[in-house]
């Protein structure tokens, strides 16, 4: 059992939580929510014995062991794939070691063989002569292939690294397993495979993640880092949303009844102070009033841009024609004869396993690269706006955020470009802030405040929600469920796909798959896409 009592953190003045005192128990999943800076990457190495906090302690069951999601790539790149994940358990490799040392020596002796003997019982006593299989089990159903488990994690690329080091906080049936954004990175049929992991893992998980339905699917628990305090409520992230929404709005009611009450009271003592036969009932009504009081309602840490895709004008009747497009890149071919029309109303979500494709369709239909084959045309009435998931040759110049505006849009009054980067969190001196020195969630808000400015009726969105917080994703996701815009976008984010998207592609390699339909019925008339999809995005 891990658990915290009076846990206090604080960086300088600055107070994250104080008097944090949470017990986490077998069979639940406990999800760390709160605004970018709350502190739920802190909090969980607090957890994990990374921070000392401020004042407070953290406890566990004595012999109970953490599986820890390591975020450090390179950290294991000498190291072979499948010894990696084994290192999960940190003893049970370390008796490997000893072991197979031990039985090399030349010169075995009867001390060796009695040190022999006791480090066999161990490794028994671990499960060790599973060791590898399991291993190879939670790589296989992460997607990492069998003849990739014997390479040096070198070998793999960036979201390969990211299921390798999964699959080790996952070995060895950890007591506690703490897990921050786990899903990052992951395609969708391996963040599958995870959530009915989680779901049928006995012990004790706590995880930080901006994926709204990965929440929904495995928590039992929320914990809500917020107000300088950290909150526990029973149910998946849903449920919070509406009892945190309705316990904010009965207290804003209960301080507007106290508050009609107050001006009531003071209505009348300012009437009949004075008066002689109601002085006595003014008198009274006064020491009633002083004893009413309102419910503190403390400015919650979250923030919410204001998303909005407004057209400058409305789309006519031709949008875009896709014409048998076809394009090889590096000696493969990652679009093959793809073809379709977008029609008023599409909001489309490009679905497959191939990421580079569907980037790829994006550049082609932008005209940043040429197809070999095929072709495509937009109607006269369109105006498209791209939001692109590699956005880093936007943020090269020493510009701030509000000349970085107003030089590419030709604004030159400066409180219209201030007034409308507020509405996307970018208020003050953050304002001002270098383009070269933000935050990826600070360049994906700026990347959508473009693509509005732009006024698009058809808008491309490659990965939108990578580097988001749960906030901006949230009003993005209301603000594109709003649009009249036509839309093409990709996203691994199922919530946002299935409330969104009213049409589906995926795009095959021999073609495309079309359906007008949600995501969870694509999904269920086409199970092998959840079963067969394994990553291929870039690094």
């Amino acid at each position: 059992m891990l658990g915290t009592s009076g846990v206090t953190v604080r960086f300088g003045k600055r107070v994250l939580y104080e008097d944090v005192n949470v017990k986490f128990t077998p069979g639940n999943c406990y999800g760390v929510i709160g605004a970018n800076g709350a502190g739920k990457s802190t909090f969980l190495k607090v957890l994990t014995g990374e921070l000392e906090p401020s004042e407070g302690e953290v406890y566990m069951t004595k012999n109970e062991r953490l599986g820890v999601l390591k975020q450090d790539h390179y950290m294991y790149d000498d190291v072979k794939v499948i010894d990696t994940v084994i290192r999960g358990n940190e003893r049970l490799y370390q008796i490997m070691q000893e072991k197979d040392a031990l039985y090399a020596k030349p010169d075995f002796s009867d001390e060796d063989g009695i040190k022999a003997g006791e480090l066999e019982a161990e490794f028994a006593e671990l499960n060790g002569w599973m060791a590898d299989t399991d291993a190879a089990q939670l790589l296989n159903g992460l997607g990492i292939e069998t003849e990739l488990h014997e390479c040096l994690m070198r070998e793999l690329s960036g979201p390969q690294k990211v299921k390798v080091l999964l699959a080790q906080a996952l070995f060895g049936n950890p007591d506690v397993l703490i897990l921050d954004e786990p899903t990052n990175h992951l395609d969708m049929a391996a963040i599958s495979w995870l959530e009915e992991f989680l779901i049928n893992f006995e012990n004790t998980v706590i995880v930080v993640s901006h994926d709204r339905y990965f929440l929904n699917k495995v928590c039992t628990h929320i914990l809500d880092i917020d107000y300088g305090k950290i909150n526990i409520f029973v149910g998946n992230y849903d449920f919070w949303y509406e009892s945190s929404q309705l316990a904010l709005k009965q207290m804003k009611e209960a301080n507007k009844k106290k508050e009609e009450k107050i001006k009531e009271l003071e209505d009348f003592i300012r009437r009949f102070s004075a008066n002689a036969s109601k002085s006595k009932q003014a008198t009274s009504r006064k020491k009633t009033l002083e004893k009413i009081e309102l419910d503190e309602i403390k400015p919650s840490t979250r923030r919410y841009p204001f998303i909005d895709f407004k057209p400058e004008r409305e789309a006519g009747k031709e949008i875009l024609s896709v014409e048998n497009i076809s394009k090889t890149i590096d000696g493969e071919q990652v679009l093959k004869n793809v073809s379709f029309k977008v029609l008023k109303g599409d909001k489309i979500a490009l679905v497959g396993s191939n990421g580079i494709a569907k980037t790829t369709l994006f550049k082609i239909l932008m005209g940043e690269i040429k197809p070999d084959t095929g072709s495509f045309s937009f109607g006269q009435t369109i105006k498209q706006s791209y939001v692109p998931q590699d956005n880093e040759e936007y943020f090269k110049s020493q510009k701030s955020i509000v000349e970085w505006i107003a030089d590419d849009y030709g604004i030159t009054d400066e409180t219209i470009v201030r007034s409308f980067l507020g509405r996307m969190l970018f208020s003050g001196d953050e304002a001002l802030k270098k383009i070269n020195v933000l935050s990826g969630g600070e360049k994906a808000r700026c990347m959508l405040a473009r693509a509005m400015l732009e006024a698009p009726n058809l808008v491309f969105l490659d990965e939108p929600t990578n580097h988001l917080d749960l906030e901006s994703i949230t009003a993005l996701n209301e603000g594109l469920i709003r649009t009249n815009a036509e839309l093409i976008f990709v996203s691994h984010d199922h919530q946002f796909v299935q409330t969104v998207a009213n049409r589906i592609i995926e795009i095959k390699d021999d073609g495309i798959i079309d359906k007008r339909c949600t995501y969870d019925e694509y999904l269920e008339q086409n199970l092998d896409l959840m079963k067969k999809e394994t990553s291929f995005l870039e690094e």
